[in-house]
């Protein structure tokens, strides 16, 4: 892989200026992109280069801010103009979409995280929940994506059995779930974590989980490099 030399976050806030930090100490100049909202925000001074995402006579319509940190076609334009040799995605927003290291890779940018072809796999929940049932890894009881049709999701949650957790199937940090005791609260809780989910991944693709009461948290963390190199963390 040749050596990056201009890195472009697409993300913001902390989690933007702990990666300028980084890069920094290895030498590498740094682009930051920010929202209107955000055109005070600390990240937009830390970096080398600033760049504005959302607004601007290119677009047909201003977007919003979460539109913006969404919008592959901003970063990818951003990195262009920039002359950003390689993006990294920080974590939420853009980090876990595979069409953002798509089109990283179709436009020649180095996408410092997983392939598009693991984040299928593993950063939908429902796609790692078959890819974990095809090797023989036990999991809980679950339905595919929900449809759109409320009577048949009723009677995918009764299949599964209440109590129910609902997840949003690309989501992270607890964005889009709810824990649904009865049927009377399905309705309402699908078209709110629809909702939330859409604004916070841009994708609403949501699913049922049985409900783990009083679940532990046992997690083991593995790295592997574009070289092939793994190491586990245990």
């Amino acid at each position: 892989m040749p050596r990056i030399s201009r890195l472009l976050v697409a993300n913001r806030s902390e989690i933007a200026i702990r990666i300028f930090r980084a890069a920094n100490e290895l030498g590498i100049r740094t682009v930051a992109v920010w929202a209107e909202e955000d055109k005070l925000a600390l990240h937009r001074f830390k970096a080398d280069e600033a760049y504005q995402v959302g607004k601007g006579p290119h677009l047909q319509k201003d977007m919003g801010p979460v539109e913006a940190y969404l919008s592959i076609e901003e970063m990818i334009r951003v990195a262009k103009l920039s002359g950003a040799d390689a993006i990294h995605p920080g974590y939420g927003l853009l980090s876990e979409s595979p069409e953002f290291a798509d089109a990283c890779a179709q436009n020649g940018i180095t996408f410092i995280g997983p392939s598009p072809d693991t984040m299928r796999k593993l950063g939908n929940k429902v796609a790692a929940r078959n890819l974990a049932i095809s090797i023989g890894v036990p999991v809980v009881p679950a339905t595919e994506p929900l449809p759109e049709d409320m009577q048949t999701i009723r009677k995918m949650a009764n299949e599964v059995g209440f109590p129910v957790m609902l997840k949003a199937s690309w989501g992270g940090g607890g964005r889009g779930m709810r824990v649904i005791r009865s049927e009377d609260d399905l309705e309402r809780d699908v078209i709110e974590a629809k909702r939330e989910a859409r604004a916070a991944f841009g994708k609403d693709e949501i699913y049922l989980e049985k409900l783990v009461e009083r679940a532990r948290h046992v997690e083991v963390q593995v790295l592997g490099d574009t070289h092939g190199n793994v190491v586990h963390l245990y």
